[in-house]
């Protein structure tokens, strides 16, 4: 790993967050925690029903570090991944479920369950509710398939994107246009595919094994290198470069728009990173 950048900052206080979303209503990041995880790597059974959400303040201090999860009155949320926030509504990946929370209060919603999902994993949901989950899946276990499913705010499931050219897809996202925008863990693809699920367009970050995915309202994107710990930067019609790089299990980061910067959890090592970003 490479040492980290003098761009960014880290602060502790939480256990495996895989990703984060942030509320500008209340100008606070919501984190996504795993109480027991995969510290070592190798997965302990996992406590049943023992997920939870923080809130982060934008300066890396803890708002409230037991959020949803503090108590479990009518709560399941057992490891949760990807998360998104769209029409006040909190949506997270848990399982093979969609599960989705009250913004202002994390009272718990509906569930969408995806069937034929083991593992949803990055998630992005567009205006209208629809909401567009990845399968990262496996390259060795056929059962376990690479897709993206769409899920309809009825809470219908239909395969959108099936294998290839996906490559163990990890972040999901919306473009302004309403496209769904995927990243890869298997290769350094950046894929925008349109509402009927067609690859419209094929970009590259600098690295692979991509987690986290940022759109801006002008169609730049951020990418999260999980493995490599980078985070590449694509402006419209130009190359990536790097911004920043050291960051170790950067995965699904968000974009805080008030402050203008990238916050990006770090899985085991239990921690957020931020970036401030320039141009403001």
């Amino acid at each position: 790993m490479k040492t980290l950048s003098s761009n960014v900052k880290v602060f502790g206080s939480f256990h495996f967050a895989e990703s984060c979303t942030f509320d500008p209503d209340r100008n606070v990041i919501v984190a996504m925690n795993a109480a027991n995880a995969r510290d070592q790597g190798s997965p302990p059974p996992l406590t049943p029903n023992d997920g939870f959400a923080s809130l982060i303040n934008p300066d890396g201090s803890v708002h409230t570090s037991k959020w949803i999860g503090a108590t479990r009155d009518g709560l399941t949320l057992v490891h949760p991944l990807g998360s998104a926030i769209q029409g006040g509504t909190l949506y997270v990946n848990d399982g093979n479920y969609i599960r989705t929370f009250d913004l202002k209060t994390g009272t718990p919603k509906q569930a969408f369950e995806v069937k034929e999902a083991l593992n949803l994993n990055g998630i992005g949901v567009a205006p209208d509710g629809t909401m567009y989950a990845s399968n990262t899946g496996s390259a060795t276990v056929p059962e376990n398939k690479q897709r993206i499913y769409k899920v309809t705010p009825s809470g219908e499931s239909s395969v959108f994107v099936d294998g290839a050219p996906l490559n163990l897809p990890n972040g999901v996202a919306i473009d302004p246009q309403g496209n769904v925008v995927v990243v890869n863990i298997g290769s350094n693809d950046v894929q925008t595919f349109d509402k009927t699920g067609k690859l419209v367009k094929t970009e590259h970050a600098k690295e692979a094994g991509n987690d986290g995915l940022v759109v801006l309202p002008d169609g730049t994107k951020y990418v999260s290198s999980v493995r490599f710990g980078s985070v590449s930067k694509i402006a419209p019609g130009k190359e990536a470069e790097v911004i920043a790089e050291g960051i170790p299990s950067a995965a699904s980061m968000c974009y805080d728009s008030k402050q203008n910067q990238l916050v990006i959890p770090m899985n085991p090592n239990n921690a957020l990173a931020f970036i401030k970003l320039g141009g403001r």
